[in-house]
């Protein structure tokens, strides 16, 4: 479908650019600019990830992480579903433990200055040959777990940047507010074919997600490989408040009828 090539040529420019920008996605950096009192570029990433999940949820995951291309790079090495949910917990760990670091550091030395370009040149994160040191380092530990652990194992196991856009999705359902989401347009056609759920590069059971009426699963990167690899075309995208159960599905499906 023309949306996956696109959303694919928007991956590999993101992977492309990436020595250019791993900097502004640095957990460690935004440590050591908050010791030295500074607001920097990841600080304001990481902020602009929690501020615009709240109307698209992990839309950027699926659309323009660089760590995403990388590992659906690996996908014809290792295209087996990550389904260890156990561990899915386990960024969430890394994230708290992280994330309180960061504010205690922010609370204890105050914000006295606003660089978005801190240590890196002229806007550039690669630009010594340390820098590629930390690169492929940072590269190397997006792929292994992805090549041991199946598609996209690093996002669900590890990754810093993830929860942000959970917590703005939790944050917008708990308020009710209207969001991106893919939702079932009508499931009375679903043949339960299972393609939508072996399409989906985050291994959602997508099949069992749309008897709520919509994917619920905050590990949905709204990539919309579902909705254009279903052959009945009965998913969609929608911008709306999301309906939690099966008899609100069916009440909303009255609605749109009437």
């Amino acid at each position: 479908m023309k949306r996956q090539k696109i959303r694919k040529a928007l991956l590999l420019v993101s992977m492309l650019l990436f020595p250019i920008t791993l900097y502004y996605f640095s957990p460690y950096l935004i440590i050591d600019a908050a010791f030295h009192a500074v607001m920097n570029g990841s600080f304001i990433v990481f902020c602009l990830m929690l501020l615009l999940s709240v109307p698209f949820g992990r839309l950027f995951c699926g659309y323009l992480c660089p760590a995403g291309a990388i590992q659906e790079n690996v996908f014809p090495v290792c295209d087996k579903p990550a389904k260890n949910k156990r561990l899915y917990k386990l960024k969430y760990i890394i994230w708290a433990l992280w994330l309180g670091a960061v504010i205690f550091c922010y609370i204890r030395n105050g914000i006295n200055e606003i660089d978005p370009f801190y240590q890196t040149m002229y806007g550039i994160s690669v630009s010594e040959i340390q820098g590629y040191i930390i690169y492929y380092g940072i590269v190397l530990l997006v792929v292994m777990p992805a090549v041991i652990g199946g598609k996209r194992a690093f996002c669900h196991y590890f990754c810093w940047m993830a929860p942000f856009m959970a917590a703005g999705t939790k944050f917008r359902r708990l308020l009710g507010l209207p969001g991106l989401h893919i939702k079932a347009k009508d499931m009375t056609s679903c043949v339960s074919c299972g393609k939508c759920s072996k399409v989906c590069p985050m291994s959602i059971d997508v099949v069992s997600e749309l008897q709520k009426g919509h994917i619920a699963d905050l590990e949905c990167i709204q990539c919309g490989a579902c909705v254009d690899g279903c052959p009945k075309r009965i998913l969609g995208y929608s911008f709306s408040q999301e309906i939690s159960d099966k008899k609100g599905h069916k009440d909303g499906q009255r609605e749109e009828a009437r």
